[in-house]
C-alpha cells in the first residue's frame, strides 16, 4: 500500500443472532476512545466496550462530558457467546485486550482490525485488516469516513482531534506524518474545537502528580547500555495516581532526557512507560518482552503479580538484548583505503575512479599521512583540458579532517555536514584504516528516516543500516541447530578478533518467507584462518580452502555446507570478464553483489548477534517487491545479472525497477551477452529451469529479447506456452504419483524450449552453451529419436502394452515426461501414463535357473525366450511364474534346441 493509499473495508452482515462488540487496548487513551467512536459509525449496531481501565484524561472528559457516555456498555453486559464479530482498533495484540482475549478462542469469531502500530511476531489477524504507520489511528478512521462520505458533528471532530494530538505530541513527535497533518486539518473544518484539544491535553497537574513528578526526579539514574546513555526511575505510591505518561514525558523535558524508562508500582500491578529521542533505542521492542506495546518512540506497558525489583531486571535485560550499539567511525568507515600517491598521475586517478566505481580517491603516501584528496569531477575537467600526465599533487584538496576509529556518530555527522566534507579519512597513529564518504552518511540518514516512519513508500516501518535487531525472526524462522551454529560461528570470530557476518539469500529469504538453509559467512579478517580455527574447535567438521580467493567451505558430519569468505571488493577488467578480487570491508563486499534485495547481512558476533546491516535498502525493496541493481553498469560488468533479476523476479512475486529494465534494454541492445561463456550463460539458463515454474521466467526472457543470445531460432508462440503448461501438469502429476522419483525437471523445459528447432540448429545452441558431451548426447542428439517415438505413438498398433513398452523402456525419465506434456491426443497420453503406471516395473517371475530345470542349454535362445516371455506378461497372456512355466512349454519344448526359438513378439 502507499503511503497516501485509502483502505475501504468491506463488512460483512453477521449471522442471526449475533453480535457485534468494538473493543481497544486497556489502558485506553484519547486515540483508543476516538477511533472507537469513529469505528462505531461503520459498524453502527455494535457495542462499545473498554476491555478495562482508561487514562486519567480519558476519565476526566468523560466527567465532563456525557455525549458519548451512554454509547458505552460495560464489560459485564456482553454475553460472550452471541459475539460473532470483534472490532479491534489502535491495537492487534491479544494480551492488550483483557478479557476480550478468550474469544479469539472461538474458530467462527470474525475479527476486523483497524491499527496504526508497528507489526510484532504476535499480532492477530483478521478478516478486515487495516493497518498502516501513521502516527494516530484517528488517522485512520478520518480518511476512511472522509473516503465513505460519511459527517462529522463538531463534538466528534473535537474527540478525533484529541486523538491526534495526544498521539502525536500534537503533531510534533517523530511518528507524525504528512497525513496525521491533513487529518488534523479536516477536523478543524469539521468544526473540532482547539480550546477543548488543550485544555486537556495540557491539563494542569494535581498536587500528587506534582508530588508524584518530584519523587521521579529525585530516583532519576542513568547507566551505559551498549555506548547509549539510557535513564531510569523507579517510584511507588499506594493509590493510582493518573497521566503517568505525562509526567514521564515532562521529566524527559525538564532534564533533557534522550533515552527514559520509568516503573511505578501502583495499588496491584506496575506501571512502564519508555521514551526515546535516539535511534539506537527501540522503546517498542524493549517493552515486547514485558507485554508492552506502543511506537519506535513511545511505547508502555502494564504488569501485574510481579515486584517493581522483577519487573526492573527483566527491562535491564531487554535493553541488553534490544539497545542497538553505539556505531563508531569504525562501524561505518569502508575499507581498504583506495588511494592515490602524491606523484600519480591524473590519468591514474581516472583509471581508479573506473575500476572502483567511486568519486573520491585519497592522496597519501605508501604508510603516510593524509595529504589531500581528489574528485572524480577535478579529474574529468582537467582531462578534458588535456592534462593527462599531471600530478594529483597539483589540483588535490588539502583541506582534510580526520577522525579516530572511535568517534561517535555525532562526530562524523560534525565534521561531514557542518564542515561540508566529501570524505572523512579514520586515522589511527597516522595509519589510515578506512573512509566515511558523504554518500555513506547520506545513506544511512536516510535510512533511518525510514524507521522513524517518515520515508517508507509504502507507509511500513522498514529498518535499516545497523538499526534493527532480527533475532527473533530468526529464531521464528530457523531450526534451532542452525541458530545454535550461527552462535558459534559468530563465538569462534570473537575468539580471533574478527567481525563475522551471515549474508546474501540466506537473510534475504528470512523477510520473504522462504525455506534457505544454504548459509554465506563473510568475515572482515581471514576467512581461511577463521575457518582454522573452527575446525580445530570443532574436530567433527572438516574444511576446504581456497587459498586464491581467500575462501573455505566448512564440511559438517552429517554433509552440511557453510561457505565462509573473506571480505572483498571487486572489479571487472573487460565487460562480461570474471572480476578481479581483493580484500575489502563488509559495505565493499556487499556493494559487490547483483541486486539491493541480496545485500542484506546479519552480525554474528556475540554482542550485537542478529543485528541487521542494511546499506543499500535491501529491507525496502524487498517490502515494496522491487529487484533493483546496485549501479548502472552492473549488467555491463556481468550480463549474468539479467537472468538472475528475471529468476528472482518470477520466483518471488516481484517486479524490477524501471531503471533495471532500462539497463537490461541496454545490455541487450549493445550485445553484451555474446561476450558471455557458454557454460556461464547456461548455468544461469539452468538455474532459470529448475526453478518451481520456469515459464513465466521463460515469457520474461523473450520480452527482453534475450533468447536469441541462445539461439536466433528460439521463438515463444502460442503453442509453445501451452507446451509449457502441459509440462507443468505432467511435472505436477509424476511428483504427486512417484514421490521421491530422481529425475530432473529442468530437462523437460529444456526440451520444451527447444522443440521445433532443426538438428542443424539444436548443434549450434549445444556449441552456444557448451553442453558437456553426455547431455549433447541426451538432449540435443537424442531430440529427433524422442520425436521419433512420439510418432510410433501415434500409431494404433503400437498401443499394445507391450509395444509400448518397448517403445520407451529404453528412454530415460525425462524424455518419457516430455513426450507425454509434447502429445496434444489423449490416447497417447494415456499409453505414456500407463508405462509408469502398470508397464515401467513389470518382471517375469521366470529366471535363467528355471528354463534350465525345464530342460533348455544355456545360450543366446535364454535371452529370446525372456524377452517373449516379458511381451507375454506385459500384455496380460501370463499372470503367474506356473503360467509362464507353461507358456515357454507349450511355445518351445517341441523346438530343436538346435534351432534357435523365434518369439512371438519379437
Amino acid at each position: 500500500m502507499s503511503s497516501d493509499e485509502i483502505i475501504i473495508p468491506h463488512i460483512a452482515s453477521l449471522p442471526e443472532g449475533k453480535i457485534e462488540v468494538i473493543t481497544t487496548h486497556a489502558n485506553a487513551d484519547f486515540d483508543a476512545l476516538a477511533s472507537m467512536v469513529a469505528v462505531s459509525k461503520l459498524y453502527p449496531k455494535a457495542l462499545m466496550v473498554f476491555p478495562g481501565s482508561q487514562e486519567q484524561n480519558l476519565r476526566n472528559f468523560f466527567l465532563q462530558s456525557t455525549l458519548y457516555l451512554f454509547s458505552f456498555a460495560k464489560l459485564k453486559e456482553v454475553d460472550f457467546n452471541k459475539v460473532g464479530r470483534l472490532i479491534l482498533v489502535d491495537t492487534r495484540q491479544a494480551g492488550r485486550i483483557g478479557q476480550f482475549k478468550d474469544l479469539l478462542k472461538n474458530k467462527n469469531l470474525s475479527v476486523h482490525i483497524y491499527d496504526h502500530h508497528p507489526a510484532t511476531e504476535d499480532d492477530l489477524h483478521g478478516e478486515v485488516e487495516v493497518v498502516s504507520l501513521v502516527g494516530a489511528c484517528a488517522t485512520i478512521m478520518i480518511e476512511i469516513l472522509k473516503a465513505k462520505g460519511l459527517s462529522l458533528t463538531p463534538d466528534e471532530a473535537t474527540l478525533l482531534a484529541l486523538g491526534i494530538h495526544e498521539d502525536t505530541g500534537s503533531l510534533t513527535f517523530v511518528s507524525a506524518t504528512p497525513r496525521d497533518y491533513r487529518a488534523a486539518a479536516y477536523l478543524l473544518e469539521q468544526g473540532a474545537n482547539l480550546n477543548t484539544v488543550s485544555e486537556m491535553i495540557t491539563r494542569e497537574m494535581s498536587s500528587e502528580q506534582v508530588a508524584l513528578l518530584n519523587e521521579m526526579i529525585q530516583a532519576l539514574t542513568k547507566s551505559n547500555v551498549n555506548g547509549v546513555d539510557v535513564a531510569q526511575v523507579q517510584v511507588q505510591t499506594d493509590h493510582y495516581v493518573g497521566d503517568f505518561a505525562v509526567l514521564v514525558h515532562k521529566l524527559m523535558d525538564i532534564k533533557n532526557i534522550p533515552v527514559l524508562f520509568a516503573l511505578a508500582q501502583m495499588e496491584d500491578r506496575i506501571y512502564l512507560v519508555g521514551r526515546s529521542r535516539v535511534r539506537e533505542v527501540d522503546v517498542a521492542a524493549v517493552l515486547r518482552p514485558l507485554g508492552g506495546g506502543g511506537h519506535a518512540s513511545a511505547a508502555s506497558a502494564s504488569i501485574k503479580d510481579q515486584t517493581l525489583s522483577q519487573v526492573s531486571d527483566r527491562l535491564l535485560a531487554s535493553l541488553g538484548q534490544k539497545v542497538q550499539p553505539l556505531r563508531r567511525a569504525r562501524d561505518i568507515m569502508a575499507f581498504p583505503v583506495i588511494s592515490i600517491p602524491p606523484d600519480g598521475t591524473l590519468q591514474q586517478a581516472r583509471e581508479l575512479f573506473t575500476r572502483y566505481d567511486i568519486n573520491v580517491i585519497l592522496v597519501l603516501e605508501e604508510n603516510g599521512p593524509v595529504l589531500g584528496f581528489i574528485s572524480r569531477q577535478n579529474v574529468a575537467k582537467a582531462l578534458f583540458h588535456g592534462l593527462v600526465d599531471l600530478p594529483v599533487s597539483e589540483f588535490m584538496t588539502t583541506e582534510v579532517d580526520t577522525v579516530g576509529p572511535l568517534a561517535t556518530f555525532a562526530e562524523i555527522l560534525h565534521h561531514i555536514v557542518e564542515r561540508k566534507l566529501r570524505v572523512l579519512p579514520v586515522v589511527d597513529k597516522d595509519r589510515t584504516l578506512g573512509v566515511i564518504t558523504r554518500t555513506d552518511l547520506l545513506n544511512i540518514l536516510a535510512s533511518e528516516t525510514d524507521v522513524a516512519g517518515q520515508a517508507g513508500a509504502n507507509g511500513d516501518e522498514t529498518p535499516h543500516g545497523r538499526l534493527k535487531n532480527i533475532e527473533s525472526l530468526m529464531r521464528e524462522r530457523l531450526p534451532r541447530r542452525i541458530i545454535d551454529l550461527l552462535i558459534e560461528l559468530g563465538q569462534t570470530a570473537d575468539r580471533l578478533g574478527f567481525a563475522a557476518y551471515a549474508v546474501g539469500g540466506f537473510i534475504r529469504d528470512l523477510f520473504t518467507r522462504q525455506d534457505n538453509l544454504d548459509i554465506d559467512v563473510v568475515i572482515e579478517g581471514d576467512g581461511i584462518q577463521f575457518a582454522r580455527v573452527f575446525v580445530r574447535e570443532h574436530p567433527a567438521v572438516r574444511a576446504r580452502y581456497h587459498r586464491k580467493f581467500n575462501t573455505a567451505v566448512l564440511i559438517f558430519p552429517d554433509g552440511f555446507k557453510v561457505d565462509v569468505v573473506t571480505s572483498r571488493l571487486e572489479y571487472y577488467e573487460s565487460p562480461a570478464a570474471l572480476p578481479v578480487v581483493q580484500a575489502g570491508s563488509l559495505r565493499m563486499d556487499l556493494y559487490r553483489r547483483d541486486f539491493s534485495i541480496n545485500t542484506l547481512a546479519v552480525h554474528l558476533n556475540e554482542p550485537n548477534f542478529g543485528l541487521l546491516v542494511d546499506y543499500f535498502r535491501g529491507v525496502t525493496d524487498i517490502k515494496n517487491g522491487f529487484i533493483r541493481v546496485l549501479h548502472n553498469l552492473s549488467f555491463v560488468e556481468d550480463p549474468t545479472r539479467v537472468f538472475r533479476a528475471i529468476r528472482f523476479e518470477q520466483r518471488f512475486g516481484f517486479k524490477i525497477d524501471k531503471l533495471t529494465t532500462n539497463l537490461i534494454h541496454n545490455a541487450v541492445r549493445h550485445n553484451f551477452f555474446q561476450k558471455l561463456s557458454g557454460n556461464r550463460l547456461f548455468g544461469e539458463l539452468k538455474l532459470i529451469l529448475e526453478e518451481e515454474d520456469p515459464a513465466p521466467a521463460i515469457h520474461r526472457m523473450a520480452e527482453f529479447d534475450l533468447l536469441k543470445f541462445i539461439s536466433p531460432d528460439l521463438k515463444i508462440t502460442r503453442s509453445k506456452t501451452d507446451l509449457f503448461k502441459r509440462i507443468k501438469q505432467v511435472r505436477d502429476w509424476f511428483d504427486l504419483t512417484y514421490f521421491g522419483e530422481n529425475y530432473q525437471a529442468w530437462m523437460l523445459y529444456f526440451l520444451g524450449l527447444i522443440d521445433g528447432l532443426h538438428l542443424d540448429s539444436l548443434r549450434r545452441v549445444s556449441r552456444r552453451l557448451m553442453l558437456p558431451r553426455q547431455m549433447h548426447q541426451r538432449l540435443i542428439e537424442g531430440k529427433p529419436g524422442i520425436d521419433r517415438t512420439l510418432r510410433a505413438l501415434y500409431r494404433p498398433e503400437n498401443q499394445t502394452p507391450g509395444r509400448i513398452y518397448n517403445l520407451l523402456h529404453s528412454l530415460p525419465t525425462e524424455p518419457i515426461l516430455f513426450l507425454m506434456a509434447k502429445t496434444t491426443r489423449e490416447s497417447t497420453r494415456r499409453a505414456v501414463s500407463s508405462y509408469f503406471t502398470k508397464l515401467k516395473d513389470v518382471r517375469t517371475e521366470l529366471s535363467g535357473t528355471d528354463l534350465i530345470a525345464l530342460g533348455f542349454t544355456p545360450g543366446p535362445s535364454f535371452k529370446v525366450m525372456l524377452d517373449d516371455l516379458l511381451q507375454a506378461r506385459l500384455n496380460g497372456e501370463v499372470c503367474s511364474l506356473e503360467e509362464e512355466k507353461e507358456y515357454i512349454r507349450r511355445r518351445y519344448l517341441p523346438l530343436s534346441e538346435t534351432k534357435p526359438p523365434k518369439g512371438k513378439n519379437a
